[in-house]
């Protein structure tokens, strides 16, 4: 039931509204505090910079802050509607207010949101990273809640979810696989991003589609003041991103590319037939906005990114986005946002190109979405939230062909589509001063659609073996073969005790209808999605969350506990010997079951002043509970992790030199050993006799990296900015085990452990930014 608050007053009332910006770039500002402290009320800008808030007519005083901005106050005399656009300067003392959220500063008490966190771009920055380049991806392994199963993993985890359990957006477009060179780096440009936030629990019913997180990560707009030259020269890859205004205050862009070049320092090494070796990557991103007038604003985001590598063979993928994006203020209260999306992620593999003695597979993902996304503000203490969604989905899980002696072969698999469609609604009322609640729901539906043949298979088959075939169905184009529903409701609520402290509960059920096949110890570029059909159904998770959360010394301390529990449906697992690859009775090997994961988040972090950075201890347990495994016994997820301990911190010496450091442990992960040895004439061959899965555990992970700033100053030539970025990863050189094969040796079991960084790594880079108005113009620009 939704509360629309109206009552008649003897006093009218007015709505003042407008966009907060930072002065200097025209970017918007999320989440900036914009208060009347006389009135003791206030209101938040929303993911687009826009507030909007209806108070009695009077005088008031009004009060804009953001982290790491000059507070704006101004006084109003409210006797009609008005429209106020604000600008915040930055603060000039860059060591005095370091950034390390991207938010008000007490909205991680005040806020009735839960399990999520805001970093800055500034801060990821400046966190050691591996060969000195920012990575995204990897700087949200550091908070609590989210872990990996090694180094070199592609995709990340989240509260005992799998990585395919992820909505992972680019400016609202979905992106499928997020590294690059087998999950080293993230395709995220960090010169072209503004802003990256993780949602874990208490999920708004705005988002669906995937069980364990939100991953929103959101472009820069362009510069609309000035044009700005970034880049980087590093160890392994080069970046450079230009962005400025085409027309001053109403059309910007930003164009930001990466490209690798391993391929070019290693070619004169390589010889004995690697002459020709490839191993790079590239990506483009891109980014327009314009400002017709002061109701509607059109953006248009893209990114295009690709991997390579073959030594006598070809292997490549990569994705590709777009995004469209309209916003319309239909009056001072109701802000829309029309986006259309198209998301492809796709890997090729070819061996031999003559056509007499060759092989080539592709597969690939394809979406095509329109959201439609509503925000009425209906009162001070009341905003409303509703919209609707549609998902195109298109599977090629193998296109494949091969020749030999000449003679063409298709092993290709069916193909497979899927349309899913969902509306929402989400409401946040404040009940009291220190009582707020948030509720809503999210209604899903997703469609299987043909045409290809259609298996059904013996649900009565021995359970961890492989389903026999009932029947064969040849389904039409677009028929519909499976049709599934799901009602997801979602509740937070939050209670002040005090100024500085508050109390949170959250729930939220969630649907998934695609499916990542993978059967290795971390996902691959080489995995596959699939769809659920009516041999697969859609995985389901149930999520509460309580949390605790306090600030210290006027909100310079951050400090949070927060517990949850997590019950899955239909989980997914392969049976004993499963073939995920060129499969097209691939679901006969697949089995669903239960899941659950349950544990505490301790967080304390500093937000500002010279030295500042996080702690964060989790304790946690993920388990899986599937007929045909493990005895039908619960046992280990691949990706459950006990303890995860992580210490980041960040020192701000001068405003020359800046340092940091970051130490990094995490529990093994659940691994399979052998049992037994069977001697079979004369061999040895390793056997689990018990059917027991996940019963032993690879090596604990521990890391310490180091990393150092310098920003040469000049102020004869303050156009151009440069910094050197020092840094040491695995400082103690540590052979962090990625996975341990077990095997026989003259009849004695023995493990061999695959570490894939086995020693310290420095690296340098640097990193520049200019005006580039100022090197054109000169001073006569100012």
């Amino acid at each position: 039931m939704l509360i629309v608050y109206s009552q008649t007053f003897s006093q009218s009332k007015y709505t003042i509204n407008g966009y907060v910006k930072d002065k200097e770039t025209g970017e918007s500002l999320i989440s900036a505090a914009v208060s009347f402290p006389s009135a003791k009320t206030g209101v938040n800008t929303n993911a687009y910079g826009f507030y909007s808030i209806t108070l009695d007519e009077a005088s008031y005083s009004i009060s804009v802050s953001y982290v790491g901005y000059k507070t704006f106050k101004k006084e109003i005399n409210l006797n009609d509607n008005i429209k106020l656009d604000i600008e915040l300067e930055p603060n000039e003392v860059l060591s005095e207010e370091v950034i390390v959220t991207a938010r008000k500063v007490d909205e991680n008490v005040k806020s009735v949101e839960m399990s999520s966190i805001e970093l800055s771009t500034a801060t990821i920055k400046k966190i050691p990273a591996l060969l000195g380049e920012v990575d995204i991806i990897r700087s949200i392994q550091l908070l609590p809640g989210v872990s990996t199963v090694g180094e070199g993993a592609t995709g990340f985890n989240v509260r005992g979810g799998g990585v395919d359990q992820n909505l992972v957006l680019l400016d609202e477009a979905p992106v499928y696989n997020q590294s690059h060179l087998f999950g080293f780096f993230s395709v995220f440009n960090p010169d072209a991003v503004k802003d990256v936030k993780l949602i874990k629990g208490g999920i708004p019913a705005q988002y669906g589609g995937r069980l364990s997180s939100i991953l929103d990560v959101k472009l820069k707009e362009g510069n609309s003041k000035k044009f700005d030259v970034n880049g980087g020269i590093g160890t392994i890859f080069s970046r450079f991103s230009v962005e400025g205004p085409i027309i001053e205050d109403k059309l910007s862009f930003i164009v930001a590319g990466r490209r690798s070049y391993i391929d070019v320092l290693a070619g004169p090494f390589l010889q004995d037939g690697l002459e020709d070796a490839q191993l790079y990557f590239y990506d483009l991103t891109a980014k327009a906005n314009w400002k017709i007038d002061d109701e509607n604003t059109v953006y248009i985001s893209s990114y295009f990114g690709r991997d390579v590598f073959g030594t006598g063979f070809s292997f490549n993928w990569g994705n590709r986005t777009f995004s469209t994006r309209w916003n319309h203020l239909f009056s001072d209260k109701l802000f829309s946002n029309l986006t259309f999306y198209y998301s492809l992620y796709d890997y090729q593999i070819q061996f031999g190109d003559d056509g007499f003695d060759s092989f080539k597979l592709e597969s690939d993902i394809q979406t095509q979405g329109l959201k439609y996304d509503l925000d009425y503000f209906v009162s001070n203490n009341s905003n409303i939230k509703f919209g609707a969604e549609a998902i195109n989905y298109g599977f090629i899980p193998g296109s494949a062909s091969g020749a030999t002696d000449g003679t063409e072969i298709d092993v290709s698999v069916n193909n497979r589509l899927g349309l899913q469609t969902a509306a929402y609604v989400d409401q946040e009322y404040d009940v009291s001063d220190n009582f707020t609640v948030k509720y809503g729901a999210r209604f899903s539906n997703y469609l299987n659609l043909g045409p290809y043949d259609v298996y059904t298979y013996d649900e009565n088959s021995e359970p961890g073996r492989s389903k026999d075939v009932l029947s064969v169905k040849e389904a039409g184009r677009n028929e519909i073969i499976e049709d599934f529903f799901n009602f997801e409701p979602r509740v937070s609520m939050k209670y002040n005790l005090g100024n500085t402290s508050s109390v949170k509960l959250g729930y939220n059920r969630m649907a998934q209808y695609i499916h990542l096949m993978s059967n290795t110890a971390a996902a691959t570029p080489v995995d596959l999605w699939t769809t659920s059909s009516n041999n697969l159904k859609p995985q389901l998770a149930d999520q509460i969350a309580l949390g605790y959360f306090r600030n210290f010394d006027d909100n310079q301390w951050e400090t949070s506990v927060e517990v949850y529990y997590k019950d899955l449906q239909n989980q997914v697992a392969y049976i004993d010997g499963a073939n995920i690859t060129l499969n097209d009775q691939l679901e006969a090997d697949l089995i669903q079951g239960d899941g659950r994961t349950y544990g505490a988040e301790f967080y304390v972090k500093r937000t500002r002043g010279k030295l500042n950075g996080w702690v964060s201890y989790t304790l946690s347990r993920t388990e899986r509970k599937i007929d045909g495994i493990n005895n039908n016994d619960w046992y280990p997820a691949r990706f459950d992790q006990t303890h995860k301990f992580n210490l980041t911190m960040i020192y701000d010496a001068s405003e020359k030199w800046s340092f940091s450091t970051n130490f990094v442990y995490l529990t093994g992960t659940p691994i399979t050993f052998p049992t037994d040895v069977f001697v079979f004439q004369g061999l040895s061959v390793p056997i689990n006799a018990p059917n027991t899965r996940n019963q032993d555990r690879i090596t604990d992970y521990h890391r310490l990296d180091l990393g150092a700033t310098y920003r040469p100053f000049n102020e004869q030539d303050d156009w151009w900015k440069g910094e050197w970025v020092f840094s040491i990863y695995n400082v103690y050189n540590r052979r962090n085990a990625y996975s341990i094969s077990p095997g026989i040796d003259d009849g004695l079991r023995q493990a061999t452990r695959l570490s894939i960084i086995g020693s310290i790594v420095p690296s340098v880079t640097y990193n520049f930014n200019f005006d580039l108005n100022q090197v054109i113009y000169g001073d006569e620009n100012e």
